[in-house]
């Protein structure tokens, strides 16, 4: 399993946030050669009904990559100030594999207003599954892609910083884990 997961949770093809996690893998594959890739258009998650819904087949092979993890990044678009709600379904029928582990993400959106939207299931990670939140966090707008690709430099500087971050604060828990 991959100490590394980046999970894209928009569900349409032509993606910003998307391409947003692309580009972190890249990034961490680049810094330690160790990232796995989830797009949720290939999982045919059911909406969770506090259920039946936690044994669909979708579920399992997410579940097993957010269980082996110890760094999950979120790339999510924002709609009506929120992230979508397919990040939030993936959350709860995911549940308890978010125990304990980092967490990060990566924000596509229409306008400026939208900046703090992610807070909701920030918290929720932190309170509900003890989750430590990456702090540096990138939130795009549509000024920043030119057709299927990032075109701003400083939307790209902020990728590697989150990588990096992302690095060095999994490093610091795994030696404090051995002390």
């Amino acid at each position: 399993m991959a100490e590394y997961a980046v999970i894209s949770c928009s569900l349409r093809a032509s993606s910003r946030s998307r391409l947003l996690a692309e580009q972190l893998v890249r990034d961490l594959r680049e810094l330690n050669g160790d990232a796995a890739f989830a797009d949720l258009r290939e999982y045919n998650l059911p909406l969770c009904d506090g259920g039946a819904a936690y044994k669909a087949p979708g579920v399992r092979p997410l579940l097993e990559l957010i269980s082996g993890a110890r760094v999950i990044f979120l790339a999510v678009p924002v709609y009506n100030y929120y992230a979508n709600a397919a990040a939030k379904n993936l959350i709860e029928l995911t549940g308890d594999a978010w125990e304990d582990k980092i967490a990060g993400f990566l924000c596509a959106a229409g306008g400026d207003s939208s900046y703090m939207s992610i807070m909701n299931i920030a918290n929720s990670l932190m309170l509900d599954f003890r989750c430590v939140i990456l702090p540096r966090f990138v939130y795009a707008t549509g000024g920043d892609f030119t057709g299927e690709r990032i075109s701003s430099e400083d939307i790209l500087s902020r990728i590697r910083q989150l990588a990096a971050t992302a690095t060095m604060l999994r490093q610091i828990s795994e030696e404090k884990i051995h002390e």
